[in-house]
């Protein structure tokens, strides 16, 4: 397994990198609201990460046909937007998206409600969000990568969520994923030792049912078999030898 360790000046482009993402899916955010199209979701936040003069990561990769993933309900990641696919009161969506700012990438993802959404709905976002937390207390120098796996698969499943096993997270720089693997559920092995200077997407992926996914016809959009609510929260990590530093975290 080849890992990529930054510079310094690699560490500073992807900390901008990370900036900007972070900023456009804080802005995007915001604009989300019942009546939408997904494939409005998609020419906005088009356009935001294009007007910070960078190229949106997910555009073409590997043939996806969007700059922004946008998927709603049991969707988990890899939605598509359509203009046909019109967002509704109580409907949750995920963002997920990646920027290039001068040959390195940044990815992240964001779920958020759409009017009034359930208590159910608001409980899974926000439990899913802070399993990422829970798993970057391991996400530095000296740590092992599945303590951070371990971590976000026992928070989650201590409310009896799902924690689908079939995506991943990844290393990312100069390429959007790079090695290691990074999974959310949890592992026997206590996987590699982390070192300063590597980067990582950390990205939970969480069912409110059981963990089984399936895909869609479009052969990129992935649902949860159960058809229950799917969230997903993910941030690009810095590992250093205090902590870590979440370069696409904008407040």
């Amino acid at each position: 397994m080849s890992v990529t360790v930054k510079s310094e000046r690699e560490i500073e482009l992807m900390r901008e990198a990370g900036r900007i993402l972070g900023t456009v899916l804080r802005d995007l955010s915001k604009e989300i609201h019942p009546g939408m199209s997904t494939y409005q979701v998609n020419k906005l936040g088009d356009e935001m990460i294009r007007s910070y003069g960078c190229i949106p990561s997910f555009l073409n990769y590997q043939g996806y046909p969007a700059s922004i993933c946008t998927s709603v309900n049991e969707e988990v990641v890899h939605g598509i937007p359509s203009k046909k696919r019109i967002l509704k009161d109580g409907d949750i969506i995920s963002m997920d998206a990646g920027v290039i700012y001068h040959g390195y990438h940044s990815d992240a993802a964001r779920t958020v409600g759409v009017g009034e959404i359930s208590e159910e709905a608001s409980k899974l976002i926000e439990r899913t969000k802070q399993s990422f937390f829970e798993g970057i207390k391991f996400a530095k120098e000296g740590c092992h990568l599945h303590e951070i796996s371990n971590a976000i698969a026992d928070y989650n499943e201590s409310f009896g969520y799902g924690v689908i096993r079939d995506l991943v997270g990844h290393g990312i720089g100069t390429e959007l994923h790079e090695e290691p693997q990074i999974p959310n559920f949890r592992q026997e092995r206590r996987g590699m030792k982390l070192y300063s200077g590597m980067t990582l997407a950390i990205e939970p992926m969480v069912s409110a049912g059981g963990y089984s996914v399936k895909w869609l016809d479009d052969d990129w959009t992935v649902v949860t078999q159960d058809k229950s609510l799917a969230a997903h929260y993910e941030n690009t990590v810095l590992i250093t030898k205090n902590g870590p530093e979440i370069l696409s975290l904008v407040e």
